[in-house]
């Protein structure tokens, strides 16, 4: 929890720093934001472990096949991708394209997504009395 109250801090410091600089030298602002960006990401590396693990669980337990493993941490990237890129394109007021991003990105989850239903079906199916 306390991870979290230090991302919103260094976030608002690398806001502020941004916005005080920008006036006078945009090309440190820039480099404020990304170094401010780097150390969010530097904070949340660490979790990582801590989803694979629970996602091992989930998939010992529920019996999906294995070789959808992949297949959903690709969906989630995905999802990060584009929200991320939409964020990009909105923040450049390109707030149209951003909104086609976030489309494609649905779309192209939806399509990766068809074989976890299909898997989840049959595990259901088979749990059903014939």
């Amino acid at each position: 929890m306390e991870v979290i109250f230090k991302i919103i801090g260094i976030a608002f410091v690398t806001c502020i720093a941004y916005i005080v600089v920008k006036p006078i030298r945009s090309d440190f602002a820039i480099l404020i934001s990304i170094i401010g960006g780097i150390i969010v990401l530097f904070f949340i590396l660490s979790y990582f472990s801590t989803i694979f693990d629970a996602f091992n669980t989930i998939f010992k337990v529920s019996g999906v096949k294995p070789s959808l493993y992949s297949t959903i941490f690709k969906i989630i990237g995905i999802g990060y991708l584009t929200e991320f890129t939409a964020g990009i394109c909105s923040d450049t007021g390109n707030n149209s394209l951003g909104d086609k991003v976030l489309l494609g990105g649905k779309i192209v989850i939806m399509v990766m997504a068809l074989p976890i239903v299909t898997s989840i079906l049959d595990i259901v199916m088979e749990l059903l009395p014939k």
